[in-house]
């Protein structure tokens, strides 16, 4: 990194820099030694593409905010600030791996390991959107796997590199969030997990956070992403606005029904018919979803994920397919029905027209009446009525 030298001057008085870790998407990952608490930390510094625009107290701010988070499947944030131009932050040293080195290890995952990952996600998730902070960049580079469980990184830094690029502080309802940005290819996140309101820039909120989630899943239990072969971050958005992936019990049987069904649903495009929130993905994942009591009766119409119906991607697909038949012979036959009608009204005027082929008939000629004949009296055409009936004069 060209800003090392920079960025260790200075950070002399806080940190002694160790070595570099790795570098990802969204930021440069250093091992350091807090020297105030003589303790290992990690320092992220936000990548010069993210931080070129950034306003350090805003990104202060708002990684302030986050670092309140306190759970055991979060890894929380110490601290944020800008070193001569350089944003970063820091976290707590975790000994361990990421789920992307256990992914690219190649050892198979069993599915109770796997299941116990994504369920610490989930608690994580669940902790997190309860206070109101939306991660906004699920991934296995932001799972750590250490001491038997599943902790997650970075959350609120995707939404603080967001907010810090405007001045303008805006309130906010919780979980839901507006995205600052005007373009999909400046949107904080990673295109392989984003959700499709998340990649056109529009609102977010825990369900975004639920389609990284199941993009992972599927990752995890597959073995490997479901649009893997998309090698161009414009092709990889296009196939996660468009695509369906394949179902992921047809990928793996392995999984058992009902948890590829929530993992299915999580994945929908439309952020209406995943499920809620992490706590009804976990309900249904342990099988204790509560009952839903009697409906009452419902004013809206609007579809919500607790009115959609989990269906084997088999059968909805074939009734789509019967619907979709249905729909093109009834079409046909409303317009075979308009075409008999016009061509029976049109029989129907050629039989009213005369036909001029046909010989005319001879005119009839008037009675001749000479000028010299005696006008005749108009005879009386009136019935006979015998003897005796009196003939009144007119």
């Amino acid at each position: 990194m060209a800003d090392l030298a920079r960025l260790t001057s200075a950070l002399a008085d806080k940190f002694r820099i160790e070595r570099e870790l790795g570098a990802g998407e969204m930021s440069h990952i250093f091992v350091a030694t807090e020297l105030a608490n003589n303790r290992t930390v990690v320092i992220k510094v936000v990548a010069p593409e993210h931080a070129g625009e950034l306003f350090a107290d805003r990104f202060s701010r708002e990684v302030k905010f986050a670092a309140r988070l306190k759970h055991a499947n979060i890894v929380p944030l110490l601290s944020a600030g800008d070193a001569n131009g350089i944003a970063y932050y820091t976290m707590p040293f975790v000994e361990g791996r990421s789920l992307r080195q256990r992914l690219a290890s190649g050892e198979p995952i069993p599915i109770d390991e796997a299941t116990q990952i994504l369920r610490d996600v989930l608690k994580a998730l669940a902790y997190a959107h309860d206070q109101s902070v939306v991660h906004r960049d699920i991934k296995p580079e932001h799972v750590l796997l250490s001491s038997g469980k599943a902790v997650v990184t970075d959350f609120g830094i995707a939404k603080a590199i967001s907010a810090s690029r405007t001045m303008e502080i805006s309130t906010e309802s919780p979980i839901t969030v507006s995205a600052t940005l005007t373009s999909v290819g400046s949107t904080p996140g990673t295109p392989a997990y984003t959700a499709p309101e998340q990649a056109v820039g529009s609102v977010v909120d825990a369900r975004t956070d639920l389609y990284a989630w199941g993009m992972m899943a599927y990752e995890l239990l597959a073995g490997a992403h479901p649009f893997a072969d998309r090698t161009t971050p414009q092709t990889m958005v296009a196939a996660q606005l468009t695509e369906r992936p394949a179902p992921i019990g047809e990928v793996n049987p392995a999984v058992p029904e009902a948890f590829a069904g929530i993992i299915m649903r999580a994945l929908e495009k439309d952020a209406d018919d995943r499920p809620a929130s992490a706590t009804e993905v976990l309900a249904a994942i342990d099988g204790t979803a509560p009952t839903a009591p009697p409906a009452a009766p419902r004013v809206s119409t609007r579809r919500t994920s607790r009115d959609v119906k989990v269906v084997p991607a088999a059968e909805r697909d074939a009734s789509q397919d019967i619907s979709r038949r249905m729909g093109v012979a009834a079409a046909l036959l409303v317009f075979a029905l308009l075409v008999w009608g016009w061509f029976s009204r049109q029989a129907a005027q050629r039989n009213d027209v005369p036909n001029a082929s046909a010989p005319a008939s001879p005119p009839v000629a008037a009675p001749e009446t000479r000028p010299d004949a005696p006008l005749e009296s108009p005879r009386d055409t009136r019935p006979d009525r015998g003897p005796g009936t009196r003939m009144e004069k007119p």
